[in-house]
């Protein structure tokens, strides 16, 4: 998980001081345990010194029983652990414990060592060098020195016991004092150093946190609110912060600038925006424009197609309604009414009213189909839709020696569409099916509707039993302008058109076809919600 940055930089910084403190806490330490033992040290020299001078005259004067009591009482004072005499030969003559009576000490170990080590006996010690630490026998730690006593003029010329001149160290005097003050002082100084490094070191880190959240956090924060108004656009807004530095101004400057350029790229973006918009709407319109323009001129083709069938449905009936009215008039003579003719003038007279009807049905049929208006969409009856369709090329299929035949979903809803435009649709895959069978010397072409698996659109099948499409044109035959067909039987418009609008009532059309075995158009379109509910139901 990500860290924030001033915990990084407080935990970071609270690190370095307490790695500082450590450091110069054991340093301290150091120096402090260093200092005790250099001054425990001089005291103890200090104390053997004036030993050897209290018992200077008491033992120029052969008084050892008076020398040996003044070291006696002084190791019963507190920190002396004992006090020996060794002559100049390394035996001891007098110890203030009983227990080390009779210890014979060689050259080469304590106290001798200190001046007959290697190399020519050292008459001149330094202090450091007649100091040496030790444990006793009961375990806790010592500090002993080493006095040599020099061979004075007044000893070696002493009647009692001169010694030659030529000795110049009578002995030694070893003062052994006890370490416990020094140990119980190291711990505490390591307890008062690890305390005031604690207490410093959480001192200065309260001082971190505090400072880093005033100086950095809080800054840091306002600089985040800022380049998130940046981040929603509201580049009105400059950013400012309350704890300033050098290096916040700067980059609240860089961020400000950033934000000023962005505003001015916005706006040049959305002016930009909205001239696109305007000619996406004008090129729309103009498409819209070009696309009705298709559609009626696809009318017009399929208009022409339709003119000699109509003619000859239409004639057919004119015909019948004149032959009959020739009857008609051949029976009323000299303007009167055989009584026994009566039956059979109103049976000329029933003919001519069916067949002026059905004048009058063709034509209201072609005036529908041939009217231009304006698109809109309302709930129609697919069925109905095909039936009035087809019957405008009834003569054009029987023509092409086409039979047609109607598999249609008796309860089928109905579908939001432009009734004229779905007139065109079915035209143009009827007509196209009753072309593919012609060459063929006929067929069937059989139209089907029905609600699809989904329960969600109707689908219009339109099958023919033709020469089928070729598989590389599968992918053309939507194309505008592409055809098949010889010069002069068609434009490649109707295919196209037939695509537009199924896809404006955001439908869909599937094509099926093999070589020889004819085609399948199969067109599906969406019901409304409400009529989606009743088929359902």
């Amino acid at each position: 998980m990500r860290r924030k940055l001033s915990f990084k930089l407080i935990v970071s910084l609270t690190l370095i001081v307490v790695m500082i403190k450590s450091i110069f806490g054991f340093i301290t330490l150091n120096t402090q345990q260093s200092h005790l033992l250099d001054t425990m040290v001089l005291g103890a020299d200090q104390l053997s010194k004036s030993i050897t001078s209290a018992t200077w005259q008491a033992m120029l004067d052969d008084h050892r029983e008076v020398a040996y009591d003044i070291m006696t009482k002084i190791a019963e004072k507190q920190g002396v652990d004992r006090i020996r005499m060794y002559n100049g030969s390394g035996d001891l003559t007098f110890s203030t414990r009983s227990e080390d009576a009779g210890v014979k000490r060689s050259f080469n170990s304590p106290p001798c060592s200190s001046c007959h080590g290697k190399g020519a006996v050292k008459e001149q010690l330094t202090v450091d060098a007649r100091a040496r630490i030790s444990d006793s026998p009961e375990g806790f730690g010592t500090l002993s020195m080493i006095t040599p006593i020099y061979n004075e003029p007044a000893c070696s010329q002493a009647a009692c016991h001169a010694h030659p001149s030529n000795v110049k160290i009578l002995g030694v005097l070893d003062v052994a004092l006890r370490t416990d003050p020094i140990a119980e002082e190291e711990a505490s100084i390591k307890f008062q150093t690890a305390l005031s490094t604690l207490v410093q070191t959480g001192l200065i880190a309260l001082c971190i946190v505090f400072f880093t959240r005033f100086f950095v956090t809080r800054p840091i924060d306002e600089l985040i609110a800022g380049t998130k108004a940046v981040s929603a656009m509201e580049l009105d807004r400059p950013i400012e912060i309350e704890h300033r530095s050098q290096e916040m101004d700067e980059l609240v400057s860089s961020f400000n600038t950033m934000r000023e350029r962005l505003g001015d790229a916005m706006d040049k973006v959305n002016q930009f925006t909205q001239g696109l918009e305007e000619k996406v709407e004008e090129r729309t319109q103009q498409l819209k424009a070009a696309h009705q323009k298709l559609l009626h001129s696809d009318r017009l083709a399929s208009l022409g197609q339709l003119s000699a069938s109509v003619a000859h449905e239409i004639n057919n009936p004119i015909s019948g309604v004149l032959n009959l009215s020739m009857l008609c008039q051949r029976i009323l003579k000299d303007d009167s009414l055989p009584p026994e003719r009566v039956p059979e003038l109103k049976k000329y007279l029933n003919q001519i009213s069916r067949e002026t009807s059905r004048v009058g049905r063709i034509v209201s049929d072609l005036l529908a189909f041939s009217r231009r208006s304006k698109p809109q969409r309302a709930n129609a009856d697919l069925n109905r839709l095909i039936q009035s369709t087809v019957s405008l090329v009834e003569h054009k299929l029987r023509l092409n020696e086409a039979s047609i035949q109607f598999n249609l979903q008796p309860d089928l809803p109905l579908i939001p569409c432009d009734a004229s435009q779905m007139q065109q649709v079915i035209l143009n895959l009827v007509l196209n099916a009753a072309e593919a069978i012609q060459p063929a010397g006929g067929g069937k072409v059989t139209v089907s509707t029905q609600i699809n698996s989904r329960k969600d659109a109707v689908e219009l099948i339109v099958e023919d039993n033709g020469e089928g499409i070729p598989e590389e044109n599968l992918d053309k035959i939507f194309t505008p302008f592409f055809t098949s067909k010889p010069d002069g039987k068609g434009v490649g418009l109707g295919l196209a058109v037939l695509y537009g609008i199924v896809e404006a009532h955001d439908g869909h059309v599937e094509v099926k076809s093999s070589k020889g075995l004819g085609s399948t158009f199969t067109v599906t379109l969406p019901l409304a919600p409400a009529t989606h509910a009743e088929a359902r139901a």
